[in-house]
């Protein structure tokens, strides 16, 4: 039986009014901005649906934004409520709604433009550590940054100078002292001042002159930080003070050991003081022999020269000893008593 091949069938076409339809849509959609008129079927797509761009998810359900980190912020984002988070870009209303998702630069407000927020100062750039931690430095004095190692007046004078008191010992020096007319500078340890102010009232009186030894003696004192370099020497001098009375002045800080360096010559001229050193030092706190004390002093002793000895911090009857040699050696080589120099 012959049978008649059957031809495929043609596409069926959409109708005049159709065409039309579609025509008119791809016409809107142009308009609109739209990326979609219709399905395949030639049903409009909503426009909704087909104006929402593609967000990219945020953890917290909400749309993700990228914002550029403020020079100097170490790339920190700003704190929320700042131009450019994701909030106040939603809110801003702006046609940007329709781009896909990339980095949010924080939007400039126009003049009368009252739906964009209000763009930030941007955020001070700290101050380095070291900039902001270091100390201003005090204020000069003459003499800063030298330590004071001869007499006020020169030429054949001599500075005697006591260290470590007031002490068992201080009362004999004053009274060996005043038989020869000799005046002398007492460095006084600030704790030792404030235990003996009778001492200390009493060195005053006979004419003598103070020098601040820091409030504990420690050392090495070169190594001690700042703070503490600032304590030792600030608050005995206030101590020395209050034991002396009123009018009472300290013109000199000694360092413990001779630990001088730039920091703590700062910190004592910035209280009005100068920094004292030695040029003789017959070590006699490690109570080396009457004897050698004498010999190292005769031996030492230029004139102009300071002497280092000690009224505190231990037995110091070799000092005494010493001292009752010293004087009327000093004397008959025609020194005459000084103070160092300021």
């Amino acid at each position: 039986m012959h049978r008649t091949a059957r031809r495929p069938s043609a596409p069926t076409l959409p109708s005049r009014s159709g065409r039309r339809l579609i025509a008119g849509c791809i016409g809107l959609a142009a308009v609109l901005g739209l990326t979609a008129c219709g399905t395949a079927s030639g049903a409009l797509q909503s426009p909704s649906t087909a104006a929402q761009p593609p967000v990219a998810a945020h953890p917290s359900g909400t749309a993700a934004a990228t914002i550029a980190p403020t020079p100097g912020s170490d790339g920190i984002p700003p704190a929320a409520g700042a131009s450019g988070s994701a909030a106040s870009s939603s809110s801003a209303g702006s046609s940007s709604s329709a781009a896909p998702a990339v980095p949010v630069k924080p939007r400039t407000p126009r003049p009368g433009d009252s739906s964009a927020p209000a763009s930030p100062a941007a955020p001070a750039v700290p101050a380095s550590p070291a900039a902001s931690s270091s100390p201003a430095a005090p204020p000069e004095h003459p003499g800063a940054g030298t330590v004071i190692g001869s007499t006020a007046s020169g030429g054949r004078t001599v500075a005697l100078t006591f260290d470590d008191g007031p002490g068992p010992a201080t009362g004999q020096i004053l009274d060996l002292l005043a038989q020869y007319h000799a005046k002398a500078t007492f460095c006084e340890i600030g704790q030792n001042a404030a235990a003996n102010p009778a001492l200390v009232k009493r060195v005053l009186a006979a004419g003598h002159r103070l020098c601040d030894h820091s409030v504990h003696h420690p050392q090495p004192f070169a190594k001690l930080p700042h703070d503490k370099a600032a304590y030792e020497i600030g608050a005995a001098r206030d101590m020395i003070v209050q034991a002396g009375g009123p009018g009472t002045r300290v013109d000199w800080f000694r360092a413990p050991g001779g630990g001088f360096n730039a920091d703590n010559e700062h910190i004592t001229a910035g209280l009005g003081m100068s920094s004292l050193g030695w040029s003789v030092d017959p070590r006699d706190w490690s109570r080396p022999g009457v004897p050698a004390i004498v010999a190292t002093v005769q031996k030492q002793l230029k004139p102009g020269g300071i002497i280092l000895m000690h009224d505190g911090g231990g037995d110091r009857s070799q000092t005494v000893a010493a001292l009752k040699q010293l004087l009327p050696w000093l004397v008959a080589q025609g020194y005459t008593f000084d103070f160092p120099a300021q």
